[in-house]
């Protein structure tokens, strides 16, 4: 069973994924919060190697990119920092990023790289499903998933995208780009509901989602939650000293997920 498989590997599980942006305050800060992420229960951490022109992010990520840069981190740096990560834990990770960095740096050393140090999965939302193929050849070749992401806006698309999914799927909640969100109203369900006639690779829900009775409800109709910008928040507000602040925040959202799974369990 892969990395990625363990993820969703009991059935009825609901995942909690957690998002960081590498080099945000530094280096050695994002080694110790993936592991505080870890061990307060992530299945999943999505690593952002940053970018100058992030355009699916709200500002909460933004300003998080324009720090990483601005202290110097490049991608090789982050590869480095998953190379220290792989030295205490083989949690599973995915890599969150625009498709500038990855075609600048060569698609077939990058996707080599991650076979290397154990990366599951990638995300890019700049590239449209039409044109996947460029970088989900040299990807697949190196055991690395490019993960389907489908917004409500995806309508008709919506079963075409999903039946040629592999890994998970990225279900956006909400229109717009990233952000802390105080109410989703996306007709989420029926969403879910569509994928599921095509597929039965797992969904899990992001864009929006910060406290736990938001990560229990879309837990509810999908295969897990995934946070980011609320997680980032917290790095901004503690800076290097935000490790016990994340790990509690995380324990509380993989307890709201883990409450959907043990209630349907339980019949």
């Amino acid at each position: 069973m892969s990395k990625l498989e363990k993820v969703f590997d009991t059935p009825n599980k609901k995942a909690f994924i957690g998002f960081l942006t590498a080099g945000d305050p530094d280096a050695d800060s994002t080694v110790q919060f993936i592991l505080e992420m870890e061990k307060a229960g992530a299945d999943l951490i999505e690593i952002g190697i940053p970018f100058s022109d992030p355009t699916a992010e709200g500002v909460v990520i933004q300003e998080a990119n324009i720090r990483s840069l601005g202290n110097g981190m490049t991608t090789d740096g982050v590869f480095e920092i998953v190379k220290r990560v792989r030295e205490q834990s083989q949690i599973p990770l995915a890599f969150m990023t625009y498709v500038n960095p990855v075609f600048h740096y060569g698609y077939e050393k990058f996707f080599t790289k991650c076979e290397e140090l154990g990366i599951s999965a990638i995300i890019i939302p700049d590239v449209p499903y039409e044109e996947k193929a460029e970088v989900e050849a040299p990807a697949k070749t190196h055991g690395v998933k490019v993960i389907s992401m489908i917004a409500p806006t995806s309508e008709s698309r919506i079963r075409q995208i999903a039946s040629e999914a592999e890994g998970f799927i990225y279900v956006v909640s909400s229109m717009g780009v990233t952000g802390v969100r105080s109410e989703i109203k996306t007709n989420l369900p029926a969403i879910v509901e569509s994928i599921r006639t095509v597929t039965d690779v797992p969904c899990a829900i992001g864009f929006g989602i910060s406290t736990p009775e938001q990560a229990k409800a879309m837990a509810s109709i999908s295969d897990g939650a995934i946070v980011g910008s609320a997680i980032v928040k917290i790095i901004a507000k503690y800076g290097k000293d935000a490790a016990p602040y994340i790990g509690e925040y995380v324990k509380s959202m993989k307890e709201a997920v883990a409450d959907v799974s043990f209630r349907i369990n339980q019949g």
